[in-house]
Protein backbone atom coordinates (compact mmCIF):
# COMPACT_ATOMS: atom_id res chain seq x y z
CA UNK A 1 0.00 0.00 0.00
CA UNK A 2 0.91 3.40 -0.68
CA UNK A 3 0.66 6.34 1.65
CA UNK A 4 0.91 10.09 1.80
CA UNK A 5 1.66 11.57 4.71
CA UNK A 6 1.17 15.34 6.75
CA UNK A 7 1.88 15.99 10.27
CA UNK A 8 1.73 19.68 11.07
CA UNK A 9 2.91 20.88 14.57
CA UNK A 10 2.63 24.06 15.32
CA UNK A 11 3.81 26.32 18.48
CA UNK A 12 2.48 29.88 18.97
CA UNK A 13 3.32 32.27 22.13
CA UNK A 14 1.93 34.82 24.00
CA UNK A 15 4.79 36.96 23.64
CA UNK A 16 7.43 36.76 21.25
CA UNK A 17 10.55 34.18 22.40
CA UNK A 18 14.34 34.85 21.74
CA UNK A 19 15.32 31.46 21.41
CA UNK A 20 13.71 27.67 20.30
CA UNK A 21 15.52 24.61 20.35
CA UNK A 22 14.04 21.52 18.59
CA UNK A 23 14.33 17.59 18.45
CA UNK A 24 11.89 15.90 15.89
CA UNK A 25 11.39 11.77 15.29
CA UNK A 26 9.00 12.02 12.46
CA UNK A 27 10.87 10.21 9.91
CA UNK A 28 9.30 7.11 8.71
CA UNK A 29 11.67 4.28 8.59
CA UNK A 30 13.09 1.78 6.32
CA UNK A 31 12.50 -1.68 7.03
CA UNK A 32 11.96 -4.96 4.90
CA UNK A 33 8.16 -4.04 5.32
CA UNK A 34 8.26 -0.32 4.70
CA UNK A 35 9.75 1.88 2.00
CA UNK A 36 9.89 5.50 2.41
CA UNK A 37 10.17 6.84 -0.91
CA UNK A 38 10.37 10.84 -0.23
CA UNK A 39 10.41 12.55 2.91
CA UNK A 40 10.77 16.51 3.87
CA UNK A 41 10.73 18.87 6.49
CA UNK A 42 9.38 22.63 6.54
CA UNK A 43 10.17 25.27 9.18
CA UNK A 44 8.70 28.42 9.69
CA UNK A 45 10.91 30.45 10.80
CA UNK A 46 13.08 29.07 8.57
CA UNK A 47 16.47 27.30 9.99
CA UNK A 48 19.31 24.89 9.67
CA UNK A 49 18.23 21.22 10.02
CA UNK A 50 20.94 18.60 11.58
CA UNK A 51 20.20 15.25 11.92
CA UNK A 52 21.42 11.84 13.70
CA UNK A 53 20.78 8.27 14.17
CA UNK A 54 19.53 7.66 17.89
CA UNK A 55 20.69 4.74 19.93
CA UNK A 56 17.50 2.70 18.72
CA UNK A 57 18.83 3.61 15.11
CA UNK A 58 16.11 6.40 14.70
CA UNK A 59 16.22 8.97 12.65
CA UNK A 60 16.03 12.44 14.89
CA UNK A 61 16.36 16.40 13.33
CA UNK A 62 17.36 18.94 15.37
CA UNK A 63 17.35 22.60 14.68
CA UNK A 64 17.70 26.58 16.45
CA UNK A 65 15.68 29.15 16.08
CA UNK A 66 18.12 31.93 17.75
CA UNK A 67 16.23 35.34 16.31
CA UNK A 68 12.96 36.62 18.26
CA UNK A 69 9.97 34.66 16.86
CA UNK A 70 6.26 34.54 18.15
CA UNK A 71 5.31 31.80 16.33
CA UNK A 72 7.17 28.09 15.08
CA UNK A 73 5.74 25.71 12.35
CA UNK A 74 6.93 22.12 11.60
CA UNK A 75 5.43 20.44 9.16
CA UNK A 76 6.88 17.21 7.68
CA UNK A 77 5.59 15.51 4.37
CA UNK A 78 6.29 11.78 3.44
CA UNK A 79 5.55 9.17 0.92
CA UNK A 80 5.85 5.64 2.22
CA UNK A 81 5.15 2.17 0.86
CA UNK A 82 4.34 -0.90 3.01
CA UNK A 83 3.93 -4.45 2.36
CA UNK A 84 2.19 -7.08 4.63
CA UNK A 85 4.33 -8.68 7.18
CA UNK A 86 5.85 -12.27 6.92
CA UNK A 87 3.87 -15.37 7.46
CA UNK A 88 3.75 -15.63 11.60
CA UNK A 89 2.35 -19.37 12.51
CA UNK A 90 -0.57 -19.69 14.87
CA UNK A 91 1.55 -20.55 17.62
CA UNK A 92 5.06 -21.60 18.71
CA UNK A 93 6.01 -24.15 20.71
CA UNK A 94 6.05 -23.90 24.54
CA UNK A 95 10.18 -24.43 24.52
CA UNK A 96 10.13 -20.64 23.26
CA UNK A 97 9.52 -19.48 27.00
CA UNK A 98 12.75 -21.38 27.81
CA UNK A 99 14.70 -19.78 24.53
CA UNK A 100 12.93 -16.17 26.34
CA UNK A 101 14.91 -16.92 29.31
CA UNK A 102 18.16 -18.29 28.21
CA UNK A 103 21.14 -15.60 28.59
CA UNK A 104 21.78 -14.78 24.69
CA UNK A 105 17.95 -12.92 24.90
CA UNK A 106 18.17 -11.97 28.47
CA UNK A 107 21.74 -10.55 27.59
CA UNK A 108 20.95 -8.98 23.56
CA UNK A 109 16.99 -7.29 25.04
CA UNK A 110 18.09 -6.02 28.02
CA UNK A 111 16.83 -2.53 27.59
CA UNK A 112 13.25 -4.19 26.47
CA UNK A 113 13.13 -6.45 29.40
CA UNK A 114 13.78 -4.05 32.12
CA UNK A 115 10.81 -1.45 33.91
CA UNK A 116 11.35 2.18 32.24
CA UNK A 117 9.62 5.20 32.04
CA UNK A 118 6.22 4.70 31.68
CA UNK A 119 5.93 1.23 31.06
CA UNK A 120 7.05 0.18 34.81
CA UNK A 121 4.44 -2.06 36.88
CA UNK A 122 2.40 -0.66 40.04
CA UNK A 123 0.33 -2.46 42.41
CA UNK A 124 -2.77 -1.39 40.38
CA UNK A 125 -1.13 -2.83 37.28
CA UNK A 126 -0.89 -6.04 39.63
CA UNK A 127 -4.59 -5.71 40.52
CA UNK A 128 -5.98 -5.37 37.05
CA UNK A 129 -3.99 -8.37 36.16
CA UNK A 130 -5.28 -10.58 39.21
CA UNK A 131 -9.12 -8.74 37.99
CA UNK A 132 -8.91 -9.85 34.82
CA UNK A 133 -7.28 -13.21 34.67
CA UNK A 134 -4.42 -11.99 32.84
CA UNK A 135 -1.68 -14.24 34.24
CA UNK A 136 -3.60 -17.74 33.55
CA UNK A 137 -2.96 -16.39 29.52
CA UNK A 138 0.74 -17.25 30.32
CA UNK A 139 0.03 -20.68 30.42
CA UNK A 140 -0.07 -20.97 26.86
CA UNK A 141 2.85 -20.75 24.47
CA UNK A 142 4.29 -16.80 24.32
CA UNK A 143 2.85 -16.11 20.49
CA UNK A 144 -1.04 -17.24 21.71
CA UNK A 145 -0.10 -15.37 25.26
CA UNK A 146 0.53 -12.04 23.85
CA UNK A 147 -2.10 -12.25 21.27
CA UNK A 148 -4.68 -13.02 23.43
CA UNK A 149 -3.32 -10.38 25.98
CA UNK A 150 -4.10 -7.84 23.45
CA UNK A 151 -7.51 -9.15 22.92
CA UNK A 152 -8.19 -9.25 26.68
CA UNK A 153 -6.91 -5.02 27.34
CA UNK A 154 -9.19 -4.20 24.00
CA UNK A 155 -11.99 -5.84 25.76
CA UNK A 156 -11.56 -4.56 29.11
CA UNK A 157 -10.04 -1.01 28.27
CA UNK A 158 -12.35 1.62 26.31
CA UNK A 159 -10.82 3.93 23.65
CA UNK A 160 -11.19 7.76 24.61
CA UNK A 161 -9.35 10.43 23.98
CA UNK A 162 -8.79 13.37 27.07
CA UNK A 163 -9.13 11.04 29.89
CA UNK A 164 -4.88 10.77 30.03
CA UNK A 165 -2.05 13.08 28.99
CA UNK A 166 1.15 12.28 27.52
CA UNK A 167 2.85 12.27 31.22
CA UNK A 168 0.20 9.82 32.28
CA UNK A 169 1.32 6.93 34.16
CA UNK A 170 -0.30 3.76 33.31
CA UNK A 171 -2.56 3.76 36.72
CA UNK A 172 -4.49 6.80 35.08
CA UNK A 173 -5.95 4.90 32.38
CA UNK A 174 -6.37 1.30 34.40
CA UNK A 175 -7.84 3.55 37.36
CA UNK A 176 -10.42 5.41 34.18
CA UNK A 177 -10.68 2.05 32.73
CA UNK A 178 -9.77 3.62 29.21
CA UNK A 179 -7.75 6.02 27.28
CA UNK A 180 -5.43 6.03 23.96
CA UNK A 181 -3.18 4.07 22.03
CA UNK A 182 0.09 4.64 24.16
CA UNK A 183 -2.04 3.78 27.22
CA UNK A 184 -2.82 0.52 25.49
CA UNK A 185 0.99 0.27 24.05
CA UNK A 186 2.19 0.89 27.68
CA UNK A 187 0.20 -1.16 29.85
CA UNK A 188 0.98 -3.97 27.48
CA UNK A 189 4.06 -3.58 27.50
CA UNK A 190 4.85 -3.82 31.09
CA UNK A 191 3.28 -6.94 31.41
CA UNK A 192 4.93 -8.57 28.76
CA UNK A 193 8.16 -8.00 29.71
CA UNK A 194 6.96 -8.74 33.13
CA UNK A 195 6.48 -12.28 31.47
CA UNK A 196 10.34 -12.09 30.54
CA UNK A 197 9.13 -11.15 26.67
CA UNK A 198 11.32 -8.85 25.07
CA UNK A 199 8.95 -5.57 24.60
CA UNK A 200 9.43 -1.61 22.60
CA UNK A 201 7.45 0.76 21.68
CA UNK A 202 6.64 1.70 18.67
CA UNK A 203 5.29 5.18 17.48
CA UNK A 204 4.00 5.49 14.01
CA UNK A 205 0.96 6.51 12.04
CA UNK A 206 -2.27 3.84 11.19
CA UNK A 207 -4.25 4.14 8.05
CA UNK A 208 -7.57 3.68 9.97
CA UNK A 209 -10.14 1.80 8.40
CA UNK A 210 -13.70 1.58 10.39
CA UNK A 211 -15.42 -0.77 8.90
CA UNK A 212 -12.94 -3.07 10.13
CA UNK A 213 -13.67 -1.92 13.67
CA UNK A 214 -10.37 0.51 13.92
CA UNK A 215 -11.19 2.70 17.24
CA UNK A 216 -8.18 5.07 16.57
CA UNK A 217 -8.70 8.33 15.60
CA UNK A 218 -8.27 8.64 11.50
CA UNK A 219 -6.08 11.49 11.46
CA UNK A 220 -3.75 11.19 14.58
CA UNK A 221 -0.49 9.66 14.95
CA UNK A 222 -0.70 6.30 16.60
CA UNK A 223 1.13 3.90 18.84
CA UNK A 224 1.60 0.12 19.50
CA UNK A 225 4.41 -2.22 20.47
CA UNK A 226 6.35 -5.14 18.90
CA UNK A 227 7.68 -8.28 20.61
CA UNK A 228 10.16 -10.25 20.15
CA UNK A 229 9.93 -13.88 19.66
CA UNK A 230 12.26 -17.08 19.38
CA UNK A 231 12.55 -17.88 15.88
CA UNK A 232 10.07 -14.85 14.75
CA UNK A 233 11.86 -12.11 15.34
CA UNK A 234 9.96 -8.73 16.01
CA UNK A 235 6.15 -8.92 16.14
CA UNK A 236 4.11 -6.35 16.00
CA UNK A 237 0.70 -6.23 18.07
CA UNK A 238 -2.10 -3.36 18.26
CA UNK A 239 -3.93 -3.83 21.30
CA UNK A 240 -5.46 0.00 21.01
CA UNK A 241 -7.30 -2.01 17.99
CA UNK A 242 -6.32 -5.58 18.73
CA UNK A 243 -4.69 -6.21 15.61
CA UNK A 244 -1.78 -7.42 14.11
CA UNK A 245 0.62 -4.86 12.52
CA UNK A 246 -0.13 -5.05 8.75
CA UNK A 247 0.58 -2.59 6.11
CA UNK A 248 -1.97 -0.01 7.51
CA UNK A 249 1.01 0.31 10.47
CA UNK A 250 3.55 2.92 9.31
CA UNK A 251 6.43 3.03 11.37
CA UNK A 252 8.13 5.88 12.53
CA UNK A 253 10.46 5.09 15.79
CA UNK A 254 10.88 3.25 18.65
CA UNK A 255 12.21 3.44 22.24
CA UNK A 256 11.68 1.67 25.81
CA UNK A 257 8.89 4.07 25.96
CA UNK A 258 7.23 6.99 24.54
CA UNK A 259 9.85 9.40 26.65
CA UNK A 260 12.56 8.02 24.14
CA UNK A 261 10.20 8.89 21.17
CA UNK A 262 8.38 11.76 21.39
CA UNK A 263 7.50 13.45 17.44
CA UNK A 264 8.78 16.56 19.00
CA UNK A 265 10.64 18.15 21.94
CA UNK A 266 12.08 21.09 22.64
CA UNK A 267 12.80 24.29 25.38
CA UNK A 268 12.94 27.80 24.15
CA UNK A 269 13.86 31.19 25.91
CA UNK A 270 11.38 33.58 27.28
CA UNK A 271 8.56 34.31 29.84
CA UNK A 272 5.73 33.68 27.77
CA UNK A 273 3.12 30.90 27.93
CA UNK A 274 3.13 28.38 24.80
CA UNK A 275 0.14 27.05 23.01
CA UNK A 276 0.34 24.25 20.55
CA UNK A 277 -1.81 23.00 18.08
CA UNK A 278 -1.20 19.38 15.68
CA UNK A 279 -2.31 18.06 12.57
CA UNK A 280 -1.86 14.80 11.34
CA UNK A 281 -3.60 13.11 7.86
CA UNK A 282 -2.03 9.76 6.35
CA UNK A 283 -4.23 9.35 2.73
CA UNK A 284 -3.56 6.45 0.41
CA UNK A 285 -1.19 7.41 -2.98
CA UNK A 286 -1.38 5.87 -6.38
CA UNK A 287 2.37 6.17 -7.38
CA UNK A 288 5.76 6.58 -5.09
CA UNK A 289 8.64 8.42 -6.76
CA UNK A 290 11.85 7.18 -5.21
CA UNK A 291 14.29 9.81 -3.14
CA UNK A 292 16.71 7.66 -1.56
CA UNK A 293 18.45 10.25 0.79
CA UNK A 294 17.13 11.94 3.48
CA UNK A 295 19.49 12.58 6.55
CA UNK A 296 21.90 15.16 6.53
CA UNK A 297 25.45 14.57 7.99
CA UNK A 298 24.73 14.47 11.62
CA UNK A 299 26.24 17.32 13.75
CA UNK A 300 26.53 17.78 17.38
CA UNK A 301 22.81 18.52 19.33
CA UNK A 302 22.42 22.77 20.28
CA UNK A 303 22.14 22.78 23.75
CA UNK A 304 20.12 25.64 25.47
CA UNK A 305 18.65 26.63 29.02
CA UNK A 306 14.91 28.02 28.61
CA UNK A 307 11.14 26.59 29.54
CA UNK A 308 10.24 23.13 27.94
CA UNK A 309 8.43 23.15 24.94
CA UNK A 310 5.10 20.79 25.31
CA UNK A 311 5.94 17.72 23.45
CA UNK A 312 3.79 17.13 20.78
CA UNK A 313 1.58 14.83 23.30
CA UNK A 314 0.92 17.22 25.38
CA UNK A 315 -1.82 19.58 23.39
CA UNK A 316 -4.59 17.06 22.83
CA UNK A 317 -4.82 12.80 23.64
CA UNK A 318 -7.75 13.63 20.71
CA UNK A 319 -4.85 13.05 19.15
CA UNK A 320 -3.62 9.52 20.98
CA UNK A 321 -0.42 9.49 21.02
CA UNK A 322 0.31 13.13 20.22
Amino acid sequence: MLFNIRHQTQYRYEAPVRESVMELWVQPQQSESQRLTKFALELEPAAQLFSYTDSFRNAVYHFDVPQQHNQLTILSTANVETRLPGDIPEALDQSAWDQLASDDVQGQYFDFLRPHGFATPSPRLEAFVAEHGIAALAEADPLTAVRALSRRLCETLDYEAGVTRADSPIDDALNAGRGVCQDFAHVMIAICRGWGIPARYVSGYLFTDRSVGDRSDPDATHAWLDVMLPSLGWVGLDPTNNLSVGERHIIVATGRDYGDVPPSRGVYKGDSESELTVAVSVRQASAAAVEPEFMRTARPVISSKGRRLPSSADIDQGLQQQ
